[in-house]
């Protein structure tokens, strides 16, 4: 019987699939899919069984789900199309007999303010309606602000609109490594993850982070809603994903991406990174 990882072309995916390997599944037993499989032919060079799957094509899910025993349901990115594609694929593993479902939700799924919360929200409400799953409530990534470091030394500030807000946020390799403790231990069926960082911070103290690491002083400017909103739209984002950044900054600023659960440390069984880890490794 086989662990399934979808969106495995994707960050979190691919490092979900690295986690069982580096956990000591055989390669033999994970199966890897992607609506372009040619993005993931290297984990098929490894042993790693690679099938196609498209959420919008019920076909192809019942195709790539066929013998596996565990699903990671990794969230699509897409909001408008999140919920509808997260139900043909809970669909596909009822039809395809699977024994566990581990979601990958947001922190406070339940409670969010956040734009992105409803469908969260409702996946996990037909998931749970339907098969064994576990809920992994991932907080933010750091990555989310290394992947901005270029961009901040350059002007000199981060901006935002987060308040004085606490982030527990951890990196990619935290949340996939809890996946792939999920997905290849016992026990965890039922369970709802509260998962973040160890360190949490404001981004004034973010900032201050990377002034240490960098050198560079680095302030912390705080926005209004809609004056950040423009700074977005400015630098080129697009404007669905600039709303959902700017709600999930006001939702920081209530501290709804906190959490001090210990959920991620205690799963993966070591503290996680912490922000001047991540901004380290980021310039590396």
């Amino acid at each position: 019987m086989s662990i399934v990882v979808t969106a495995a072309s994707g960050q979190l995916g691919r490092h979900t699939v690295e986690a069982l390997l580096n956990r000591g599944v055989p390669a033999s037993r994970i199966v890897a899919t992607s609506r372009d499989v040619t993005k993931i032919k290297d984990l098929a060079d490894r042993g790693v069984t690679v099938r196609r799957a498209d959420f919008a094509e019920p076909a192809s899910l019942a195709a790539a789900f066929e013998g596996a025993e565990k699903l990671l349901l990794v969230s699509t990115t897409t909001p408008s199309e999140r919920v509808a594609n997260h139900r043909r694929a809970i669909d596909a593993a009822v039809a395809a007999s699977i024994s566990l479902v581990a979601y990958t939700s947001m922190l406070h799924a339940d409670t969010s303010t956040a734009s992105l919360a409803p469908t969260h929200s409702a996946t996990e409400e037909y998931l749970r309606d339907r098969l064994p799953s576990v809920l992994l409530r991932n907080g933010w990534y750091l990555e989310n602000y290394t992947s901005q470091l270029p961009r901040v030394m350059q002007g000199g500030a981060l901006i935002g609109a987060a308040g004085r807000g606490r982030i527990s946020a951890a990196t990619r390799a935290d949340y996939a490594d809890a996946a792939a403790v999920v997905l290849s231990t016992d026990g965890h069926t039922g369970e709802v993850y509260e998962l973040g960082g160890d360190h949490a911070f404001t981004l004034a103290e973010l900032a201050t982070a990377i002034s240490v690491v960098t050198g560079q002083r680095i302030r912390y400017t705080d926005l209004p809603a809609d004056t950040f909103t423009r700074a977005l739209l400015d630098a080129g984002v697009p404007p669905e994903l600039a709303n959902v950044l700017v709600s999930a900054d006001l939702a920081m600023s209530r501290d709804e991406m906190f959490t001090d659960s210990g959920d991620l440390r205690r799963l993966i069984g070591r503290p996680t990174t912490t922000p001047a880890e991540a901004i380290t490794d980021a310039l590396r």
